[in-house]
């Protein structure tokens, strides 16, 4: 399976790896941001897997595990980089010696990004080992629409310069992408979105205007992939310990509205030899033709199901509306 990058051109795999969790451990404004301990080794054996299966497309960001995730994916692409498509992310204060990751500025309503994106493209580059980066996408979700204004001023020179190729913005935020979005390089929306929860206006807006939705937790942050109770606890260095920000999560511990939710579409999700996970990812692609799953792993397991995924391509209308009656039933 294949898909287009909106109005940008590019070609990649219809499912892409995200690499959050490969950073390993780090923080950000001193709480934990990554998804515990992992091997350096299996994270770069789980990109070759990916790649065995038709992944083209990995999203990382500077900031996962304080540069660490784009230095391990730098690696694992070593001869193989022309065949692949990288999306990183910018817009934060990394501190690579203590693991800690801070707005810059008081807030991320107000950070000054614009001044510090030469100087983020630059480190990313170099963590990288390449020359260019495919997809270059703000970060900073929260930030203020003129502020990122002045930042997509900067993006443009990049591109003229050849060391990116498309941008976006990592948000859930209409009105910003409507502002965001109106350029000829702006080709690619970064946004949360699962049989649960997202936003549903935005995606159909990227649908209209021909952007690219990269889909941010479509399994749920592994809800999705049926192994979790309501008794599940994480480890501290684990961000799901103390999320606030997901609503499927309260306290640490996985929303039972949503396992519920989970049992009562899993039958459907799983006819045809799939995968729970897998089903939820084929859900996305019925759901929009330019959204393009990028679901995390840490294993080499984890990533060869989530490719293989794309051998069964996206459910038909008819589950796709059972879904719906069932997940509406269950959260109301």
């Amino acid at each position: 399976m294949k898909r287009t990058l909106g109005k940008s051109g590019i070609k990649v795999s219809a499912l892409g790896l995200g690499c959050w969790a490969i950073g390993g451990p780090w923080s950000f404004c001193g709480g934990p941001a990554g998804w515990g301990i992992v091997s350096d080794d299996e994270s770069i054996r789980a990109i070759h897997r990916g790649i065995d299966f038709g992944v083209t497309l990995f999203d990382t960001a500077l900031n996962y595990g304080c540069g660490h995730s784009e230095r391990i994916l730098g690696q694992a692409l070593k001869g193989k980089r022309d065949k692949c498509v990288i999306a990183t992310k910018f817009g934060y204060s990394v501190d690579e010696e203590h693991k800690n990751v801070m707005p810059y500025g008081d807030s991320e309503k107000d950070s000054n990004v614009a001044p510090r994106v030469r100087l983020d493209v630059e480190r990313s580059l170099k963590n990288l080992e390449t020359d260019y980066i495919d997809i270059y996408l703000l970060h900073v979700g929260g930030l203020e629409i003129d502020r990122a204004l002045l930042v997509r001023d900067e993006l443009d020179i990049l591109v003229t310069e050849g060391k990116i190729k498309t941008y976006g913005w990592s948000t859930d935020r209409l009105d910003a992408i409507q502002s965001f979005s109106t350029t000829k390089h702006s080709a690619v929306v970064e946004q949360q979105f699962s049989i649960f929860d997202g936003n549903d206006k935005l995606l159909d807006f990227c649908r209209d205007g021909n952007i690219a939705s990269l889909i941010r937790g479509p399994l749920a942050m592994g809800m999705l992939t049926g192994k979790f109770s309501k008794d599940t606890t994480f480890a501290a260095n684990d961000f799901r310990s103390n999320v606030s920000w997901h609503p499927g999560y309260i306290n640490g511990v996985p929303k039972e509205e949503w396992l519920s939710a989970i049992a009562s579409v899993r039958e459907i999700l799983t006819a045809g030899g799939r995968t729970l996970a897998q089903g939820a990812l084929a859900w996305l692609w019925a759901r929009s033709d330019n959204a393009i799953p990028i679901p995390g792993f840490r294993t080499e397991r984890q990533a060869e199901e989530n490719a293989r995924a794309m051998e069964m391509g996206p459910l038909k209308d008819d589950q796709m509306v059972e879904i719906q009656a069932l997940v509406s039933n269950s959260l109301s």
